[in-house]
């Protein structure tokens, strides 16, 4: 798929040039064949807070992009992952969280299934949708400060 090559791409870039990149939209689509969009899809989509990246846009003089992985000590990265829930979150934004926090082995496989369950849209049916995403965030913010 053009976009997990893509991703793949991108990934390789960072850690040849530890964990910082600035790259041209433009430049990058016309080398590997596609549409700047795709680009700007697999950034937006792969390259997200909750994944561990901060992204800077800048535009004109040809613009770039630059992404930058984040470099952080435990209760740093826990805390960060605490403000970027919000008020919040969805089943699948909670997830990727949780996958982000096993990668970088603050959790356990076991842990991260434990709190999934806990969080998961089954769980949380006796709530209203609306009222999911508010209780499944204060849950995982529990979760994170009961880990620092």
């Amino acid at each position: 798929m053009l976009a997990d090559y893509i991703a793949q791409m991108i990934e390789e870039m960072l850690n040849e040039s530890n964990g910082i990149l600035e790259l041209q939209r433009n430049e990058m689509a016309n080398r590997i064949g596609c549409v700047p969009s795709q680009i700007s899809y697999v950034i937006s989509s792969r390259f997200t807070p909750e994944r561990g990246y901060v992204i800077e846009s800048r535009r004109g003089g040809g613009g770039c992009i630059r992404i930058m992985r984040k470099q952080m000590g435990r209760n740093e990265y826990l805390m960060h992952f605490f403000c970027a829930v919000g008020e919040e979150i969805d089943e699948g934004e909670a997830m990727a969280y949780l996958r982000n926090l096993c990668d970088n082995e603050l959790i356990s496989e076991r842990e991260a299934r434990i709190a999934a369950s806990a969080m998961s849209n089954t769980a949380l049916c006796a709530i209203t949708p609306t009222g999911r995403k508010a209780i499944r965030a204060q849950i995982f913010k529990q979760i994170l400060l009961s880990l620092m």
